[in-house]
């Protein structure tokens, strides 16, 4: 790929280059679902899972925001070297895919940033960045980009096992001993490769932050130790390596393998060694007790189900995620970004293979076929193989985001959590779109 190379040619659009996720997984997927139950699309569907059904009688009438009612006007904006790059077809398709999000969907505000693998960009909004106000979204604004964050705290675990600081393969006992206990769950037993592939089998902690969310959790700090607490008071899914199950505990975890063997706030950790190398301006990790958004941004919204009041959210507490979910960015940021690992700028060969080492993961999206690697997914294209990928959902933001074997890169956001399966879809669809049209 040359998606970071400062030769910028003209663009000519690419064919396709299919993806084929290496897989050593030792079960299949019929293996997983006798395990466990299925899946709710723990990334895609978080409104439908956990923070909607959780809220579904905690909205308050006070200061909520009629949805429904946004513009459908879309602009698309050139980056500074981007002024060709996506005109024609690739052009009309993403903004018609922005324009059904805002008008089919009834999502406030959408965004898009694509680039091509001579690293031209281009950005495109729809809808509006505050229901109040009426604003435009701006381009290529911030959002939370929620699980997102989780490859860049596997990419700093991965960097500290090629200064050889952690072993993929070691207990996490050994970095964390005597935390990771539970019914059926000792840290002897679950790999740090394990944490990072979502194959540790601890459970999910994510239903004791949305609970009540609007009325008790928006603006509460969470620790990070009370959080693997939560996870941890849950019974095993399964015995580690058996089965595969998303899990915010597990990059909690992560997160605090990182600072207990570098000494430092994971926070830190990942500035110094991604953010900052890489020249990612508009991506900052909130401090502690920050519940804005620092840059240019659009509101973020939530509904409880189809038809209801949006409330806006904009301000919350984003401790709930942490390692596992709290990073702050930009549509053009995260292309940047996941096209610089896919390049080997943030990892070794070695490490970048096993990062990309997947197993079956049922139910990561509502494409299906899904393969999750360390810290990163694959995403099936229509027109042909799979991209890298991951996305991210938070209260108020929704992201998804791939790149492609050669190099074109995309994300889309929307401002608010979809609560039906059509729309989060359909916010796959546009990913899609924006990755398979020439």
């Amino acid at each position: 790929m040359h998606a970071l190379t400062p030769t910028r040619p003209t663009l000519t659009p690419p064919t396709p280059t299919p993806l084929t996720p290496p897989t050593t997984s030792a079960f299949r997927k019929e293996t997983v679902m006798s395990v466990l139950p299925k899946p709710s699309l723990r990334r895609t569907l978080t409104a439908l899972s956990g923070v909607a059904a959780a809220l579904a009688l905690s909205v308050p009438a006070a200061g909520a925001l009629t949805s429904g009612t946004t513009s459908g006007m879309t602009t698309a904006t050139p980056a500074a070297h981007g002024q060709d790059a996506f005109r024609g077809r690739t052009d009309a398709a993403v903004r018609k895919s922005l324009e059904a999000l805002v008008k089919e969907d009834g999502f406030p505000g959408a965004l898009a940033s694509l680039s091509d693998p001579g690293g031209r960009a281009r950005n495109y909004t729809a809808g509006v960045g505050n229901l109040k106000t009426g604003s435009k979204v701006p381009t290529d604004g911030q959002v939370r980009i929620a699980s997102n964050t989780k490859m860049f705290t596997a990419t700093v675990v991965l960097q500290l096992v090629g200064e050889g600081r952690i072993d993929l393969d070691a207990p996490i006992e050994t970095y964390l001993p005597g935390l990771v206990r539970g019914d059926g769950i000792d840290g002897h037993d679950i790999t740090v490769r394990q944490l990072l592939q979502h194959t540790s089998g601890l459970a999910d902690y994510d239903e004791e932050v949305v609970k009540d969310y609007l009325t008790k959790q928006q603006h509460r700090y969470f620790e990070p130790r009370e959080l693997v607490e939560f996870g941890l008071g849950k019974k095993a899914l399964f015995a580690p390596g058996s089965g595969w199950s998303y899990s915010n505990t597990n990059y909690v975890l992560a997160g605090l393998l990182v600072q207990k063997v570098t000494g430092r706030p994971v926070g830190e950790e990942i500035t110094h060694r991604i953010i900052e190398p890489l020249g990612l301006r508009h991506t900052y990790w909130p401090g502690v007790g920050d519940q804005t958004i620092k840059g240019r941004h659009p509101h973020g919204y939530f509904a409880t189900a189809p038809d209801t009041p949006y409330t806006d959210v904009t301000e919350q507490d984003p401790s709930a995620g942490w390692a596992a979910g709290g990073l702050v960015g930009t549509p053009s940021d995260l292309n940047r970004f996941l096209t610089a690992l896919l390049d080997g700028k943030l990892l070794e060969p070695e490490q970048l293979k096993e990062m990309k080492t997947t197993v079956d993961a049922p139910d990561l999206d509502t494409v299906g076929d899904g393969h999750y690697g360390l810290g990163l997914a694959t995403f099936k294209l229509s027109c042909g193989g799979y991209a890298w990928t991951h996305g991210g959902n938070a209260p108020g933001y929704t992201t998804r985001n791939a790149v492609t074997e050669d190099g074109r890169a995309a994300t889309i956001a929307v401002t608010a959590l979809p609560t039906t399966l059509p729309a989060a879809e359909h916010i796959e669809a546009a990913l899609d779109t924006a990755l398979c049209t020439r």
